[in-house]
């Protein structure tokens, strides 16, 4: 049976007589054994530098360089002076022969002619051994490699860490000096600006906390997508505007080129739409400021090409296998509010692979820019669709206000809802705690209840399901409102008896949407 020479365990024989060898190797052939057989002492040499071997049997006696030579030239090579050596001789070696043979290395010396069973179960001894120092080494390279793959999982932890903290920093500055604005004026130009820059910042660091909880989810399988004809328009509409206001902010120009035919995909929209506003975010932020951000896409078969380039720093050469690892930020040289958290190409490729495509980076170099492209299938077309405007159409359709109850028992988050249902139209009704909200509940019969999960007494899930079990209460619009966003959680609130589960901070568009689903019902 041949053996695999990755798998294999060298033997080396060394006897100046033919006959010898011959013997020795009848005596040891096995499976998985590979028995090399030398004449002297300089071919037994050739051999300990060709092969990785396990034992050396070695005649003492031989011409020229007899064993006791070859063994101590063994011993003053790093390869091979670990190797264990079984001396073989004619006759009982006397006190002296031992003596310089243990000092040359020798672990035992065997006397000719060789009982089976002995050398066997010696030989059996030292390869066993052997197998256990080969087993031993396997596991410390893979010790050093898990190691160091810790290093640099903890350096990136490190910079992402400090990089975290520095983006979440840079919207509260601007927050709290909006704030501060708001006190000392009431000049609505002033005032409306501070409106905008505070909407973006929230937004802004809204988008931050998706990202990562959108990386975790996706890890560990946890993201649906919730899929559907959409047009390349659609997804491209929301996604420029998601980006516009950074590719704004600094300059650049912004190219934009499409096929004039309608292209459908199967797709979730919001991911898609986020897929390309990460791309371009990403264009803008390692672009110098004025400079040029190009869409393109084209058709290839059933297949659209969705490609961003930028004229920005580019990617070292040595980086691109890496750009869409977590936590790798393009360059580390940029400033780190520039620089970002290092999760968005992350993100990207993984939306990209969950709707059944791939995506590609490429650049010439550092300062040459980059290009991002996106492969994704495209869908059939379809002749008719209901489109967004249509759709918000059918919410707005009524305009019956609603008495709403909110549950929260963080005052300001309860207060700041009410005010947004006030300018919605509908009439709020505030408290704080699971029991006084079904006492209340009870009390007005309420239109619509949102209600946050975790209060002080009782669970918003508990409340909820008791609700639910009441006859007043079976058509009632209920609506969990937490800061809890994954799927378990949502299919918790699903079982529950929540008709919606929306993750905070609440969305007054989002908001005043299911309202209107709710009086359409």
């Amino acid at each position: 049976m041949s053996t695999d020479p990755k798998d294999a365990v060298y033997i080396l024989l060394v006897d100046d007589l033919e006959e010898n060898l011959i013997s020795l190797e009848a005596l040891l052939r096995q499976d998985g054994l590979v028995l090399l057989k030398a004449r002297s002492g300089p071919e037994a040499l050739e051999l300990l530098l060709e092969h990785d071997v396990a034992l050396a049997l070695m005649d003492i006696q031989m011409p020229g360089m007899d064993g006791f030579e070859l063994a101590e030239l063994m011993r003053g090579s790093e390869k091979t002076k670990r190797i264990p050596i079984i001396f073989l001789t004619a006759g009982s070696a006397d006190w002296q022969k031992r003596f310089r043979g243990y000092e040359a290395g020798a672990v035992d010396f065997l006397q000719k002619p060789i009982e089976t069973d002995i050398l066997r179960s010696k030989a059996a001894v030292f390869l066993e051994l052997y197998k256990q120092r080969q087993l031993v080494s396997r596991q410390r390279d893979e010790l050093s490699q898990y190691t160091e793959a810790l290093k640099v999982a903890d350096q990136r932890k490190d910079v992402f860490l400090a990089t975290l903290a520095h983006e979440l920093r840079n919207p509260l500055a601007p927050i709290r000096n909006g704030l501060q604005v708001i006190r000392m004026t009431d000049d609505k130009a002033v005032l409306s600006q501070v409106e905008n820059m505070m909407d973006r910042q929230i937004n802004h660091m809204v988008r931050l906390i998706d990202d990562l909880l959108d990386v975790s989810r996706i890890s560990q399988g946890k993201i649906v997508l919730r899929k559907e004809k959409v047009t390349l328009d659609a997804v491209l509409e929301s996604a420029i505007e998601s980006s516009r206001p950074l590719i704004e902010r600094a300059g650049h120009n912004l190219t934009v080129m499409v096929p004039e035919e309608k292209i459908w995909f199967y797709a979730d929209l919001t991911r898609l739409a986020q897929i390309v506003s990460n791309l371009l975010n990403n264009a803008a932020k390692y672009t110098k400021e004025g400079g040029e951000i190009s869409l393109e896409v084209r058709l290839e078969g059933a297949q659209a090409i969705i490609s961003v380039a930028d004229n920005g720093s580019g990617i070292r050469a040595d980086l691109l296998p890496s750009v869409f690892d977590l936590f790798t930020q393009i360059d580390y040289n940029l400033d780190r509010a520039q620089g970002g958290l290092g999760i968005g190409l992350a993100l990207v490729k993984q939306l990209v692979q969950m709707h059944g495509g791939s995506i590609e980076a490429q650049s010439p170099g550092l300062e040459l820019g980059s290009t991002f492209s996106v492969t994704l299938p495209v869908a059939v077309a379809e002749e008719q669709t209901t489109t967004a405007e249509d759709k918000q159409k059918i919410i707005t359709a009524s305009v019956q206000p609603l008495q709403v109850m909110v549950v929260d028992d963080n005052v300001d988050s309860a207060k700041t809802i009410g005010w947004m249902l006030e300018m919605m139209g509908h009439t709020p009704r505030i408290v704080h705690d699971g029991q006084e909200a079904m006492e209340l509940a009870r009390e007005v019969a309420p239109d619509a209840i949102l209600l946050d999960i975790g209060l002080p007494d009782i669970s918003g899930y508990e409340v909820c399901k008791t609700l639910r079990e009441e006859a007043a209460f079976k058509n009632t619009l209920m609506i969990a409102q937490t800061g809890w966003g994954q799927e378990r959680d949502r299919a918790q609130a699903k079982e529950a008896g929540f008709d919606h589960h929306m993750t905070k901070p609440i969305s007054f568009d989002q908001l005043s949407a299911l309202l209107a689903e709710g009086r359409a019902a």
